[in-house]
């Protein structure tokens, strides 16, 4: 039993030492692209896991290809049977909103699809086969290069942007608060006046441990990992919706409170909106009591 809780102790105490000689090791764990889900699968072809889906390439910068996975909305399907790549690029412009998925981390691109609507499911760059290796500002450029791509395709039509976990930091990224209609579901990053909220159980771990959140906050400065949606919030003159589930065992749902536009940021872009620009709903896991 002792040799048991020594060595629980020995790991706890470990990772904050390692962290801090090898702060790179806090950048592979915050977007995990390394692990690759769903496992030996090739996101070249869709077909496989998905029908009526092309994938193709996108190049927002010299150096960086990113993948992207193309679904077309259900009353499509059946006309779709064969077509080329080009044909799938064209249908983008048939006047249906086109959603763009922004997954989380240790995910691809076959995350999620909404069958009544075009789907653009991006792996930004180093994750899934796409090429770089990913940062904050990276991340920010392929979602932005992507949305500019997808407007010039659909003739100037409603395009959005469906942020899930990770993914919401570029959707709340000031290039992009600026740009279209926005969708967050439950961040694993929020931070509040500066301060790191919680971006995960792991951290959750450590709130105790003296020194900790101060240690994390520089590691996470080294890494030019900030994801500061408060503070990006305050530039936006989008409409939005937050989805937070009240049994959310990640982020909590009263932090998820904490990136809320406050009632004077609304007020102050509200002018030059054609709808209201943030709703905040809760909700519950489908499979939980």
């Amino acid at each position: 039993m002792k040799r048991a809780l020594s060595f629980v102790i020995t790991v706890y105490v470990s990772v904050p030492v390692l962290l801090y000689l090898f702060p790179w090791i806090l950048g592979h764990a915050i977007y995990a692209h390394l692990v690759r889900l769903p496992f030996f699968v090739d996101l070249d072809r869709p077909e496989h896991l998905l029908n009526h889906t092309c994938n193709f390439y996108l190049n927002p910068e010299e150096g960086v290809s990113v993948g992207v996975w193309h679904t077309l909305p259900a009353s499509q399907w059946e006309e779709a049977a064969g077509r080329s790549p080009e044909w799938h690029r064209e249908t983008l412009g048939d006047g249906r909103p086109v959603i763009i998925y922004l997954h989380g981390n240790t995910g691809t691109r076959w995350d999620e699809r909404a069958a009544g609507y075009h789907v653009l499911s991006i792996d930004y760059r180093g994750f899934g086969d796409s090429t770089g290796e990913p940062s904050e500002a990276g991340l920010t450029r392929d979602t932005l290069y992507l949305y500019q791509w997808a407007k010039n395709q659909s003739g100037g039509g409603f395009v959005c942007l469906w942020g899930h976990s990770l993914g919401t930091g570029s959707v709340f990224s000031p290039d992009l608060t600026r740009q279209t209609f926005l969708f967050f579901k439950h961040s694993c990053v929020i931070t509040v006046n500066g301060k790191l909220l919680n971006i995960s159980v792991f951290l959750q771990m450590y709130r105790f441990f003296p020194g900790f959140e101060s240690l994390f906050l520089h590691i996470m400065e080294l890494n030019n990992i900030e994801f500061a949606n408060d503070e990006n919030l305050k530039a936006l003159i989008s409409p939005l919706l937050i989805l937070h589930a009240e049994d959310d065992r990640i982020v909590p749902y009263h932090m998820g409170l904490k990136v809320q536009p406050r009632s004077d940021v609304i007020k102050m872009h509200s002018s030059r909106l054609l709808c209201h620009p943030a709703e905040f709903l809760k909700c519950r896991h489908p499979h939980r009591p």
